[in-house]
């Protein structure tokens, strides 16, 4: 079942590229959080979105607002992309139970065990206050992640 904008946010608790638990519901009354969902690590699309993520963090990452990045890879090629390509924000791995928490906001695709490609932007209560979902091969755009923030 998806997600959908105005219900409280699915909580969950995943590993990061250092092998450290993040949960989400620890952002609460602290942070506002965008959740972005990406097929896989090491690909084209997925490493463009999170660059220009890496490029822009001061306003995806900051005192206000946190960024969770969630695939179903594992902490150990997190931690090999995210120095590669400087990331310094969470790489979350939704590895196992597989894909458990893509499945719980509404973006896994069954037939190829990955997630679409959904974002969610998260209140500092928990609610799901922006959500966009994209097919795997489509890219999205972050300036549409600002202006949802920008409207809290």
């Amino acid at each position: 079942m998806a997600v959908e904008v105005g219900s409280e946010a699915p909580d969950f608790t995943l590993k990061d590229q250092n092998n450290e638990a993040v949960t989400l519901s620890e952002f609460r009354g602290q942070r506002n959080v965008v959740v972005v969902f990406y097929p896989l690590t090491f690909t084209g699309v997925c490493q463009g979105e999170l660059c220009s993520i890496r490029d822009d963090l001061a306003s995806f990452q900051n005192d206000n607002v946190q960024v969770l990045a969630v695939s179903v890879d594992s902490p150990y090629a997190h931690k090999v992309w995210a120095t590669e390509q400087g990331y310094e924000f969470p790489l979350l791995a939704d590895f196992w139970p597989h894909g458990d928490v893509a499945k719980s906001y509404g973006v896994f695709d069954d037939a190829k065990g990955i997630s679409v490609r959904g974002t969610f932007v998260i209140d500092t209560a928990g609610v799901v206050r922006w959500k966009t979902v994209n097919a795997i091969p489509d890219a999205r755009d972050q300036s549409e992640y600002l202006k949802a923030l920008a409207a809290l």
